[in-house]
C-alpha cells in the first residue's frame, strides 16, 4: 500500500499550495517596497496603502508586509524600476505585460526568451497598448471587441500565461482574450 498515506497526500497539496502562496508573497513584497521608496516609508501614501490592502486580501503575513515596507525605505534597497512588455499572442491576441526588476536588461531578455519558446515574439512599445485603456489603479483593461480564442490556440495560451505568471519579476498580464483579461494578481 506505498503511496496511499494520508499524510503523503496532504503533504504534497501542502507543498503546491505553499508554492503558489510565495510566488504571490513575494509578488506583493517587491510592490511594497517599491512603493514605499517612493512614499519614503509614509504609510498613508495612496500607492503604498493600495499596495498593503491588495497584499491584504491575499492574506499576505503581518510580518511580511512590514518587512517589505522597511525594506524599501533602507539604503541598501535595490533599485527597482516598473516595466510593461508588449506582445501578440496567439490568434492575434495582445499581450501586456507588467513587471518589477531590479535589473532590467536581465528582465527584458528573460521574458524575450520566455515567449521564443512559446512562438511569440515581443512587439515595439505601443505596439498592443492600443488595444487597453489604463485605470486609475495602474491597471489595463481591454478594449470591446475581445478576442475569442478556442482550440489550440486557447492552449497556447494557456502556456504562456502559465510560464509568464512563473516569472519572478512579473507582476501582471494583461491580455485582450474573452476570459484572459487580467492574470498574475
Amino acid at each position: 500500500m506505498s503511496g496511499h498515506s494520508k499524510w503523503s497526500q496532504i503533504k504534497r497539496q501542502k507543498s503546491v499550495t505553499d508554492a503558489a502562496k510565495s510566488r504571490v508573497f513575494a509578488r506583493y513584497a517587491r510592490l511594497i517596497a517599491l512603493e514605499s521608496k517612493k512614499a519614503g516609508g509614509n504609510l498613508s501614501a495612496p500607492s503604498l496603502s493600495v499596495a498593503i490592502l491588495r497584499a491584504k486580501a491575499e492574506n499576505m503575513p503581518k510580518e511580511n508586509i512590514e518587512r517589505a515596507v522597511a525594506k524599501g525605505i533602507a539604503k541598501d534597497s535595490g533599485d527597482l524600476e516598473r516595466v510593461l512588455y508588449e506582445a501578440f499572442g496567439p490568434g492575434g491576441v495582445a499581450l501586456l505585460v507588467d513587471a518589477l526588476t531590479d535589473n532590467k536588461n536581465r528582465t527584458t531578455q528573460e521574458i524575450k526568451h520566455l515567449l521564443i519558446t512559446q512562438g511569440v515574439e515581443l512587439s515595439a512599445p505601443g505596439a498592443a497598448s492600443w488595444a487597453f485603456k489604463k485605470t486609475s489603479d495602474g491597471s489595463y483593461v481591454p478594449h470591446e471587441p475581445r478576442i475569442d480564442v478556442s482550440g489550440t490556440d486557447e492552449e497556447r495560451l494557456q502556456a504562456i500565461l502559465t510560464e509568464l505568471d512563473e516569472h519572478a519579476d512579473v507582476q501582471r498580464v494583461f491580455s485582450n482574450a474573452r476570459g484572459y483579461e487580467n492574470t498574475g494578481d
